[in-house]
């Protein structure tokens, strides 16, 4: 399997959807089904019904995973795409527009 270009800790822009233009931390990533989820954006509702955790249950709000497609790296404050580069033997992401390590 190829390596994520987004980690969890990235501050990403959303490029399409209902949150389009809006930039978060990712909270969390799922490599396996191209998802990630990002801290404050794509909000929604659930119905919960009452228990140990929630003991009056209702309407709680969530974030829901994003495609990862739908999300772009944000690197010193400017969306760049993500490539990678062998230094000193290592494995590292670079960005594309401005052709620094990222890691």
């Amino acid at each position: 399997m190829a390596t994520s270009k987004i980690k969890k800790g990235d501050t990403v822009q959303v490029i399409a959807g209902k949150n389009k233009g809006q930039t978060g931390k990712v909270s969390a990533v799922d490599s396996k089904n191209h998802k990630v989820t990002v801290e404050g954006l794509n909000k929604v509702t659930k119905h919960t019904k009452p228990s140990a955790g929630h003991p009056d249950g209702g309407l709680i709000q969530e974030e829901a995973p994003l495609d990862s497609s739908n999300v772009m790296l944000v690197v010193d404050g400017k969306t760049t795409r993500v490539g990678f580069s062998i230094k000193d033997g290592k494995k590292v992401r670079i960005a594309k527009k401005t052709g620094a390590a990222i890691d």
